[in-house]
């Protein structure tokens, strides 16, 4: 059983996974969004919603692997983690993506609730690993917010912090 420090870590991970307290809801920002308005990328700008979907849920599945203590191999290159292509090839692809995401987040958080986080898999404790995980989902999902407003596609149905 977990002590209550131990809980307060988990709960903590936990809240900066989701966006809770910090800015509007992780699981939401994709809500209602269009297969063909997640390809767009207006001038300037480096990455599609889709890429940067695409991205993110890579990063979530190499941790997910590496808290299972399995060695996942890193890409040589940072474009190793992006897909070539800014766009799903289809609405069925996009909506894979999209539970492909939120899948790893669920897995992420429930993991937050399981492992000793303050146990280390070689020298990076899983703490760190959590905390550097949510950071990096937290950073995309808010260029994806950013490129919603751009593209006139933001709040989703589920609202959105309007402040």
């Amino acid at each position: 059983m977990k002590s209550s420090k131990d809980k307060v870590l988990s709960r903590i991970v936990e809240r900066a996974l989701s966006g809770e307290g910090a800015h509007a809801a992780t699981q939401n920002a994709l809500d209602g969004l269009d297969w063909k308005v997640a390809a767009m990328r207006p001038p300037g700008v480096p990455h599609s919603i889709f890429q940067l979907l695409a991205h993110t849920s890579y990063w979530q599945n190499w941790v997910l692997q590496w808290l299972d203590g399995k060695d996942p191999t890193a890409p040589k290159h940072a474009a190793g983690s992006w897909p070539k292509n800014p766009e799903p090839a289809s609405a069925a692809e996009w909506k894979r993506e999209v539970r492909n995401f939120r899948g790893g987040l669920d897995k992420l958080e429930e993991r937050c609730r399981k492992v000793d986080l303050l146990g280390a898999i070689g020298k990076t404790s899983r703490l760190q690993m959590l905390q550097a995980i949510a950071s990096h989902t937290s950073y995309h999902i808010g260029q994806v917010v950013m490129l919603r407003q751009l593209l006139g596609k933001w709040p989703p149905p589920s609202g959105g912090l309007t402040w």
